[in-house]
């Protein structure tokens, strides 16, 4: 990983957690955060995403039992088999887009310009949607209609450009479509496990050739960081969600864009 030490493997991975499953772009706070560190490059970039098996296996703990009983339900639920097949619905744009277009985002659209102005743009879509009287028709995650999973997972692909959010854009995809933002939040946190661990799985398979010792020991202390940090996150978000809406992360987005911008034109 270039020349990255320890201690910012560790803040990275503690950001990339608390990020990943709020609607604020952890892949934007990371380019950002790489950049001003000097740690530019393609295996930087790697780390990005393989750092998020953390994430990952937090909102899996998190989650567990209820996948459990859904897993359970499958054999004599049809709601079950519905939901399953929903998020796999979800799933599907991205897969086949991010297969397609996998050289171009990471060539093209990962820099530090294109982050922030998508964080500040998508911080100002944000206010407006969490201001909008749109009419709430579903405030379960695992009831919605199947032609609205497919629908938000081609949304959630507009993430593709660094900066956007994930879970941002499947949250407004879903309000969009009907969902309070209770459920809207929670299916984010649904379509992030088939997701992240598809990336994941993607951008290892590309690199792992190319991953050298000292790599390996930068991604175990981001993977660490990125557990402890995704579990407190997924354990609060949805609470706190409901309480505050997402204003203050449409805030935190447009803020931090504004200064990255001013810090690229500064420092470069």
């Amino acid at each position: 990983m270039g020349t990255m030490q320890w201690w910012q493997a560790l803040i990275l991975g503690f950001v990339e957690g608390a990020t990943e499953f709020l609607p604020v772009s952890s892949t934007g706070h990371l380019l950002l955060l790489q950049h001003f560190f000097g740690l530019d490059g393609e295996a930087n970039k790697t780390f990005a995403v393989l750092v998020q098996l953390g994430a990952i296996l937090a909102i899996l703990s998190v989650y567990f039992g209820r996948l459990l009983r859904i897993a359970l339900a499958l054999p004599t639920s049809a709601d079950a088999r519905r939901f399953v097949i929903g998020v796999l619905v979800a799933f599907l744009p991205a897969a086949v887009i991010g297969a397609f277009a996998h050289s171009f985002i990471k060539g093209v659209l990962f820099n530090p310009f294109v982050v922030c102005v998508s964080l500040v743009v998508g911080g100002m879509v944000l206010l407006v949607v969490d201001r909008l009287p749109l009419k709430v028709r579903y405030k379960d995650a695992t009831g919605f209609p199947l032609p609205m999973y497919l629908g938000i997972g081609f949304v959630q692909c507009l993430a593709m450009i660094p900066g956007v959010s994930r879970s941002g854009a499947t949250i407004v995809g879903a309000m969009a479509f009907g969902a309070d933002k209770r459920s809207a939040a929670e299916f984010s946190f649904f379509l992030a496990m088939p997701t992240m661990a598809g990336a994941f799985a993607y951008d290892l398979l590309k690199s792992y050739k190319f991953l050298e010792l000292n790599d390996v020991a930068m991604i175990a202390i981001g993977f660490a960081a990125a557990f402890v940090s995704g579990l407190l996150v997924v354990k609060t978000a949805l609470d706190y969600i409901s309480r505050h809406g997402f204003a203050p992360f449409a805030w935190w987005r447009i803020v931090v864009g504004s200064a990255g911008l001013a810090g690229l034109l500064v420092f470069g």
